[in-house]
């Protein structure tokens, strides 16, 4: 039988961090077995579902490259399949119309916990021959076995087992007739032939319930393996203040996609001490199996190491397209200037971030505003001027503007003034970039361009007599 899993999403919000790891372990599985992979939308919550979260999954889907084969399906396109089904359990004995009031369950519900007893509907419409009162819209619940046990061989937990009569005869359809969680994952993983359900453990309680919806439609159930949750690094409970936001707040903050899919595939799966996988060594090693039992810790730093290596390490080229965006975002016009993939081989060591690395290339492309003012009073002196003619004359005569005739004529303008390179090379970093942080100079130069750079120490200079005249 071909392997098929979804990623079953609600669109109540953004896609967080553990939604996109049970996404990548169900992509993940799909691809290692050949099988296909399905994104539903379940989109039932008609109150809570927005458009806006449902594009903001989709985007965070296409920017981690999680293709999928099927889908995006719709449960609100689905709703006669669902009536269609319910009706089938009414006729079949598996369910039936229950008119309860809110404030009769409210009573039963308050009366329960008095008697310290577990909250649960008491089936009192179950078997019940009384005369449906007037006026009232019934729901329509799942009549569940009262007996006997239901057992799950979870992939990841193991063996799972929960008495039915622990369990309580569940709405399927409120009483506008909308279908509710449970009954539509039902239906939704028969008819699209699920044959691995990969979810959060938050849906264990969930599991038994549907698998009795299952069985009373006669349908072969799927294999289950439900993930542990992430944690953050106090061992509390993921949320905002450790890292826990939108994915695509991780690309706006600089990330790339292949470091946040690697960072989230160690968040509970190992392959011995492997730390870094590229696409297709996860795809090579990835078994559900390995998945651990025990919840991770979130960490923010072992992230950005994750990405400053990916940044470091990636082809120039494939940087280059993540950039793009950055780019935009921050306003830099890069159409007159270095090719980009060269000033990313040349800043890739000094960036953490996409955002960092826009930041610091931005006097690759803009004219210098401003010098840095710690950096001027520390490295400008009153020879500076002189210094800085003197290397830039022999700048001026080279034919050949590469970097080893770069670093040469700075060289011998160095031995002209009779003066190390370090009397001479803060400052003309500080001519040529504006602060005092770059790659090598003869690097630096060489993208600047030599017009560029004998226009930018010009200019310092100016700046600097400037600045002592006035003194």
């Amino acid at each position: 039988m071909k392997v098929r899993t979804r990623f079953a999403p609600s669109p109540t919000g953004l896609l967080h961090i553990g939604g996109a790891r049970t996404a990548l372990f169900s992509w993940l599985y799909a691809r290692k077995t050949g099988g296909d992979f399905i994104l539903r939308i379940e989109d039932t919550d008609l109150e809570r579902s927005t458009q806006a979260s449902i594009d903001a999954i989709l985007e965070a889907m296409d920017w981690l490259d999680l293709d999928y084969d099927e889908g995006p399906f719709y449960q609100t396109q689905r709703f006669e399949r669902y009536r269609e089904v319910i009706q089938q359990l009414l006729d079949s004995g598996h369910a039936y119309k229950c008119y309860c009031s809110k404030e009769e369950l409210d009573a039963l519900r308050e009366a329960q916990m008095a008697r310290k007893e577990k909250p649960r509907y008491d089936g009192r419409w179950r078997d019940s021959t009384a005369t449906p009162p007037e006026g009232v819209q019934p729901v329509i619940r799942f009549k569940n076995p009262l007996d006997g046990v239901v057992e799950v061989d979870d992939l990841v937990r193991g063996k799972i087992t929960i008495a039915n009569a622990e369990l309580d005869d569940l709405i399927i359809a409120r009483s506008d007739g909308v279908p509710t969680y449970n009954l539509c994952v039902v239906v939704d993983d028969i008819d699209m032939q699920v044959t691995h359900v990969i979810r959060g453990d938050d849906h264990i309680n969930n599991t038994p319930r549907q698998i009795n919806i299952m069985r009373a439609l006669g349908a072969t159930l799927p294999k289950f393996a439900h993930v542990p949750m992430i944690l953050g690094n106090d061992g509390q409970r993921l949320s905002k203040r450790h890292g826990a936001v939108g994915v695509m707040q991780y690309r706006d903050d600089g990330y790339l996609p292949e470091a946040l899919l690697n960072y989230l595939v160690r968040l509970g799966w190992s392959h011995g001490d492997q730390e870094v996988f590229s696409r297709e060594e996860l795809i090579q090693f990835f078994e559900i199996e390995d998945i651990n039992r025990a919840p991770s810790n979130f960490s923010p730093d072992k992230l950005l190491w994750l990405n400053q290596h990916y940044i470091k390490t990636l082809p120039a080229e494939r940087i280059a397209e993540e950039l793009q965006w950055h780019l935009q975002q921050q306003g830099l016009d890069i159409s007159k200037g270095p090719a980009i993939t060269e000033v990313i081989e040349a800043q890739r060591e000094r960036a953490k971030t996409l955002v960092e690395l826009v930041a610091a290339s931005r006097y690759f492309y803009e004219p210098i505003s401003s010098y840095d003012e710690a950096g001027v009073k520390k490295q400008v002196s009153p020879d500076t001027p002189h210094y800085l003619q003197v290397v830039a004359e022999h700048l001026a005569q080279l034919t050949t503007w590469d970097a080893n005739s770069i670093h040469q004529a700075i060289v011998q303008g160095c031995e002209q003034l009779q003066v190390k390179l370090g009397k001479v090379g803060p400052a003309l970093r500080l001519a040529t970039t504006g602060g005092t942080s770059s790659p090598s100079l003869e690097v630096t130069l060489k993208l600047l361009g030599q017009e560029t750079t004998l226009k930018r120490i010009s200019d310092f200079i100016e700046f600097v007599k400037n600045s002592s005249s006035s003194a």
